[in-house]
C-alpha cells in the first residue's frame, strides 16, 4: 500500500461560516411618529408665541400707553402739633389726577390716600371710586383731620422739633390703588400700583403772626 501525502488530497476546505442575524430593534416607526409629533408641537407653540409677540408689539404700537400723572397742587395745614406721643392735625389736600392716553380709559376700583410722618402712618381717607376716561383729568379731595397716637424715637422727636422751627413739614401722602385699564371693550385684570408724594407743607396757623409759606405744586412718582 503506498503512502498518501497531503498533496494527494489537494488544497484544505475551510469550515463553513455561520451566519449570524440580528434581531431588528422593534418600535421605529414609533420612535420616529413621536419626534415628528413632538417636533409639531414645539414649531406651533414657537409660532403661537411669536403671533401673540406680534399682536402685543402692534397693540402697544397704537395704543402708546402713558404714565397717569398725578399732582398735589395745593395743601392747606392748620394744626400739626405732638404732644405726649399723641399727634393732633388737620390737613387738606388738592390732588389732580391726569390720564394722558388717548385710548385707554381707567377704572379706580378702591383708593387709599394714606398720610405719613416720619415713616408712621397717621390717617387714611378713601376717595370714592370713579371711571376716568381719555385725556381727562379728575380732582381728589382727602382731608385728614384728627389725632394719633405715635411712638416717635428720639431721632424723629428732633427731625419733628426741627421742621416746627422752620414752619414747613415733610409729610408724605401714599396713594393704594387698585384699577383696570379699558381698551375698547376691552378691560384689563386688578392692577395695584401706588402712587408717593413727598410734600413739604408749611403750617397756617392762622395766628397772622407772620404770612405762610406758599406750597408749590408738587408731582407723585407713579410706581407700577
Amino acid at each position: 500500500m503506498s503512502q498518501l501525502n497531503g498533496a494527494y488530497y489537494g488544497p484544505s476546505i475551510p469550515p463553513p461560516q455561520k451566519t449570524y442575524h440580528r434581531p431588528g430593534r422593534g418600535g421605529g416607526c414609533f420612535d420616529c411618529c413621536c419626534g415628528c409629533i413632538f417636533s409639531l408641537i414645539f414649531k406651533l407653540v414657537l409660532t403661537v408665541i411669536i403671533i401673540v409677540g406680534i399682536v402685543v408689539f402692534l397693540v402697544w404700537l397704537i395704543v402708546r400707553p402713558n404714565v397717569v400723572k398725578v399732582h398735589v397742587t395745593d395743601a392747606t395745614l392748620t394744626q400739626f402739633n405732638y404732644t405726649g406721643n399723641t399727634l393732633n392735625y388737620d390737613m387738606v389736600l388738592n390732588i389732580t389726577v391726569r390720564n394722558p392716553n388717548k385710548r385707554l380709559g381707567i377704572y379706580y376700583d378702591r383708593i387709599e390716600a394714606r398720610a405719613m410722618f416720619q415713616g408712621a402712618r397717621f390717617h387714611s381717607e378713601f376717595p370714592g371710586p370713579f371711571y376716568q376716561g381719555h385725556k381727562t383729568t379728575n380732582l381728589l379731595n382727602p382731608v385728614f383731620k384728627g389725632q394719633q397716637v405715635l411712638s416717635l424715637n428720639d431721632d424723629q422727636t428732633s427731625e419733628f422739633n426741627k421742621e416746627k422751627s422752620t414752619g414747613v413739614y415733610e409729610i408724605d401722602v401714599k396713594l393704594y390703588l387698585r384699577v383696570r385699564f379699558k381698551l375698547g371693550v376691552f378691560k384689563t385684570k386688578t392692577l395695584k400700583p401706588k402712587v408717593t408724594c413727598d410734600l413739604h407743607i408749611p403750617l397756617n396757623s392762622g395766628n397772622g403772626a407772620s404770612p405762610p409759606a406758599t406750597f408749590e405744586t408738587t408731582k407723585c412718582d407713579w410706581d407700577r
